[in-house]
C-alpha cells in the first residue's frame, strides 16, 4: 500500500519509577526485577489523562509531519485501556484537541497489537481514498491496573503515548506499507486479561470481585505459547515478504519482556545490529510500547527515509502480528 508516515511523536510522564522504588515497595530485590524484566525504570503518570497523554502526542506527530490539527481527517485510537467505557477514547482525544466536526473517529483494540492493527486500518482507509490524513495514537496507562500483589507484571510496565501521521505516499516517494500479517492463537484467552469491568462481570455485579479489575498474567506460558508459534508465523510472513531476514535495515520488536526480545536473535534469524529498544528505560507500554520505539528510533536517526522497517510484536489473546514498512 503506497501509504507514508508523515511524522511520529510521543509523550513521557515526567515521573520515573526505579527498581529501587519498587523493590522496597513490592518487597523485591532491584536485582530480581532487572534480571527477570531486564527494565531499569519507567515512567508513571501525575494528573496525566489517557486522552490528554495522546493529545499531546498527536501535536508532536503533527508539528512532525508539518501539517495542521485541522487537515486530519481520521483519528484512530489504538490503546488496551480505555479511559472509560463510553465513549470511545478517540472522541475524548478529538475534546483534547480541539479537531473540527467533520474528523472522523473511532477506536480499535488489539491490546499490545492495537497500533499494528490500527496502522492497518488506516493504510487500507488512505488506500481507498475514504481518507487523506490519519493519526494513529496509542496511550497506556498502564499502572492503573496493575495488581502489586504479582510483582512479575507489576515491575514490567510503564505509561507512555505515542502517535503516528499518514497519507498517501506521493509520488516518486518509496515509502510504502509492504505487507501485514496476524495471527490468533485463542487457547492463550486466559494468559493475560482483565476479567473485570464488561458484560460477563460488571463493575458493580454481584460476583465482580476488586481483584477481577486489576492485570493478571502468566508470563511464563505466554512465552511459551509465542515461543511455539512465532517461528512458523514469521517464515510464512517472509515467504510473502520480497525481502529475505538479512535485508531488513531495522526491527521494531514490541518490548514484552527481555526473554522475547532476545529470541530475536536466538531462534527468529536476526542480528543484534537490525534490532532496536527501549525496554531498560520505558518497560512494556502496552499499545503504546511499538510506535513509540518507532519514535524514539526516528528522533535519534537511527530509521531514515528510506529503510525497510519490520514492527512485530504479541498481544494477550494470544495474538501474533508484523508489518513490513518501507519509511
Amino acid at each position: 500500500m503506497r501509504v507514508q508516515i508523515l511524522g511520529l511523536g510521543h509523550y513521557l510522564p515526567k515521573q520515573v519509577l526505579t527498581n529501587g522504588e519498587l523493590a522496597r515497595r513490592l518487597g523485591v530485590s532491584e536485582d530480581w526485577i532487572l534480571r527477570t524484566t531486564g527494565v531499569k525504570e519507567r515512567r508513571r503518570i501525575g494528573p496525566e489523562t489517557t486522552s490528554r497523554m495522546a493529545a499531546l502526542a498527536i501535536a508532536r506527530a503533527i508539528e512532525h509531519a508539518g501539517c495542521t490539527p485541522e487537515q486530519l481527517t481520521l483519528l484512530i485510537s489504538a490503546s488496551a485501556a480505555r479511559q472509560q467505557g463510553i465513549p470511545c477514547t478517540a472522541a475524548l482525544i478529538h475534546r483534547e484537541l480541539g479537531l473540527p466536526l467533520n474528523t472522523m473517529v473511532f477506536d480499535v483494540d488489539a491490546t499490545c497489537l492495537g497500533f499494528l492493527v490500527g496502522l492497518t486500518v488506516a493504510a487500507s482507509l488512505l488506500e481507498s481514498g475514504t481518507t487523506n490524513l490519519v493519526t494513529v495514537v496509542s496511550s497506556e496507562i498502564a499502572s492503573a491496573s496493575l495488581d502489586e500483589t504479582h510483582p512479575e507484571s507489576s515491575v514490567l510496565f510503564g505509561d507512555a503515548a505515542a502517535a503516528t501521521v499518514l497519507s498517501v505516499a506521493p509520488h516518486g516517494s518509496e515509502s510504502r506499507i509492504v505487507r501485514s500479517r496476524f495471527q490468533t492463537i485463542s487457547e492463550g484467552v486466559r494468559l493475560a486479561e482483565v476479567r473485570g469491568g464488561g458484560t460477563l462481570f460488571p463493575p458493580n455485579g454481584p460476583e465482580t470481585t476488586p481483584q477481577m479489575n486489576l492485570f493478571q498474567m502468566r508470563g511464563p506460558e505466554i512465552f511459551k505459547l509465542a515461543t511455539k508459534h512465532m517461528r512458523t508465523f514469521l517464515d510464512e510472513f517472509f515467504d510473502e515478504l520480497p525481502w529475505r531476514r538479512s535485508e531488513v535495515d531495522i526491527v521494531v520488536p514490541h518490548q514484552a519482556s527481555l526473554m522475547a526480545t532476545r529470541q530475536l536473535t536466538k531462534r527468529y534469524g536476526f542480528r543484534e545490529d537490525q534490532i532496536v529498544g527501549n525496554l531498560a528505560n520505558r518497560g512494556n507500554c502496552v499499545a503504546a510500547s511499538l510506535p513509540l520505539l518507532l519514535s524514539e528510533s526516528v528522533e535519534a536517526r537511527r530509521i531514515v527515509r528510506g529503510q525497510r522497517v519490520l514492527m512485530i510484536g504479541t498481544g494477550a489473546g494470544l495474538l501474533l502480528g508484523a508489518v513490513a514498512l518501507v519509511f
